[in-house]
Parts: structure tokens; C-alpha cells; sequence
């Protein structure tokens, strides 16, 4: 009865982390798959949606979840403006001009914080869950990981819904898979652009809730391990397929959890080191990554 516990204790453990890092590279994935852009300043998005948390949270007497609505709409508006702002001009440059451009609206995004907000970690109000936890039989689960793997399941299903079943999702997987022959089909790319970044800045919000509720505090460099997840689980997916975003993101969880569970209490503090070493034999073998050959017309 125990090996079962443990068995479900990982398995829980896995699946909520997996659907966090999925939720992270499909932020970058809608992205890449239409601009062909690394979106370095993803991270920053969450970093936006955490000081909204900050910030709205100190005002007495709001909800939380209505807290929550305000980071996600935060985050929202925060990659809309981005796309208006910083990378729509510079959207017919070359991809190296418009990866140094991700690379400056994150450094001048965080730099922003530490010189309007504070350099320091800053307590943020999360509610009770995140901190509590269920018993059954013996076995300890926290609510945020139920949560979480509710909550990202839901939005794996919604995304595909909206890509598969609507106008706009439809032109999203077209300009995708051709965005030159989606724009001389009178699909305004502008506004399709917009869609994908508005998305992307969705899934960081929500992730900001769950990442920040986990550690309970925000700080200006808090994006950079959620971009770099984001980034490795999109390359071993496979770079431009939205359902190798969602295996990338669940398969770097699985090893991650594994190795924790796995590793003696001395090597822990290593465990980044063997999860890359994972990954580096997993490129050797599949370089495309483990979804290749498939279009972002695919399904979630």
C-alpha cells in the first residue's frame, strides 16, 4: 500500500508540474509558430502578472480571484502593448534583429521593476490553498496541485477548442503553416498577430498564479526560470509544433519530478545539471525533438 502512495503522490506531483511548464511553453509556442520569434521577454509577462498580484492584492477588502482576473488581464495587456509596441516594427527584420529585440524588452522590463517597484523579494497575499493540504488515506496532497492540474487541463481543452472550432482559431493555425499565403487570403495579420501574443500573455498570467503561489513572493528576475523551462520544453517537443509544446512541457516535469524523488539528499542540489544532461541525450537522439514533422495545424 505504500509503493501505491508513493506511486500516486508522484504521478500527482508530476502531472501538476507538467501542466504548468506545458501552459509555459505553449506561451512561447503560439508565438514562434507564426513570427518564428523566441519570445525572451515571455518571462517578464509573468514577472508583470506577479507585481499586479503585489500591488492589487494590498487593497483591503478585494477577493482574491478577482486579484487573480486583474494579473491575467495585466499580463494580457502587457504582451498586446509589446507586440504593438516593440516588435511590430522590427516584425520584416531579420530573426536575429528580432531576437536581440525580445532580449532588450526583458532587460529594460526588469530593470523597470527593480528601479520603479524594489530590488528586493516582496511578500505577495495568495490565499489558503496554496499552503494546505488534503488527507486521504494517509496521503498528504496539496491543494495547489489538484488546482493546478485542474486548472491547466481546463485551458489545454479551451485552447484547442478556440484553435480547432473558431474563425480566429483558424486563421492562428493557418498563418502558422503559411502566413504570407494566410495574408494574401485577406486574413489581417495584424490582428492574428495580436490574438497569438494576447494568448501567450494569458497563459503567463495564469502561470504567474501558480508559480508565484508556490514560493509566495515576487521579485524583478522572477521570469527568467519560468522562460528558460518554457524554452527547453519547446525545443525537446520540437520547435513549431504546439502538441510538442504539451509533451515537451510534461516530459521536463516528469524527469524533474523523478529526479527529485530519485537523487540523494547530497546530488539535489545538482538536479538542474542532470535534467540537462537528460535533455542533451534526448536532442542527440531526436534533434528535431520528440513531435517532427508536423505543422502547427495539428491538434492539441
Amino acid at each position: 500500500m505504500e509503493a501505491w502512495t508513493q506511486i500516486l503522490q508522484f504521478l500527482i506531483n508530476a502531472l501538476s508540474l507538467g501542466g504548468l511548464y506545458a501552459l509555459m511553453a505553449l506561451g512561447l509556442a503560439l508565438v514562434y509558430s507564426i513570427l518564428r520569434l523566441v519570445n525572451f521577454a515571455y518571462g517578464e509577462l509573468v514577472m508583470v502578472g506577479g507585481y499586479t498580484l503585489l500591488v492589487v492584492g494590498q487593497v483591503a477588502n478585494i477577493p482574491w480571484l478577482i486579484v487573480a482576473a486583474i494579473a491575467i488581464f495585466a499580463a494580457v495587456v502587457a504582451s498586446v502593448l509589446l507586440e504593438r509596441i516593440a516588435f511590430r516594427p522590427v516584425r520584416h527584420a531579420s530573426p536575429n534583429t528580432m531576437l536581440i529585440t525580445s532580449f532588450a524588452v526583458s532587460a529594460l522590463l526588469q530593470n523597470a521593476a527593480l528601479l520603479l517597484i524594489s530590488p528586493r523579494t516582496k511578500a505577495v497575499r495568495i490565499p489558503s490553498f496554496f499552503i494546505e493540504n488534503i488527507n486521504l488515506g494517509g496521503l498528504l496532497i496539496a491543494k495547489s496541485n489538484i488546482i493546478t492540474m485542474v486548472v491547466s487541463l481546463a485551458l489545454l481543452g479551451l485552447l484547442t477548442l478556440f484553435l480547432t472550432r473558431t474563425i480566429m482559431g483558424s486563421a492562428l493555425r493557418a498563418a502558422a503553416d503559411d502566413f504570407v499565403m494566410t495574408q494574401l487570403l485577406g486574413i489581417r495579420a495584424n490582428q492574428v498577430i495580436a490574438t497569438a501574443f494576447a494568448i501567450s500573455g494569458g497563459l503567463a498570467g495564469v502561470v504567474s498564479l501558480f508559480w508565484i503561489g508556490r514560493s509566495g513572493s515576487v521579485v524583478p528576475h522572477i521570469g527568467l526560470t519560468p522562460v528558460l523551462i518554457a524554452f527547453v520544453a519547446l525545443v525537446i517537443g520540437g520547435m513549431g509544433s504546439l502538441t510538442g509544446a504539451v509533451i515537451g512541457g510534461y516530459t521536463l516535469a516528469f524527469v524533474t519530478v523523478t529526479l527529485n524523488t530519485l537523487l540523494p539528499q547530497g546530488l539535489l542540489e545538482f538536479r538542474q545539471a542532470f535534467v540537462f544532461g537528460i535533455v542533451i541525450l534526448v536532442l542527440l537522439f531526436r534533434p528535431q525533438g520528440l513531435i517532427s514533422g508536423m505543422q502547427s495545424t495539428e491538434r492539441l
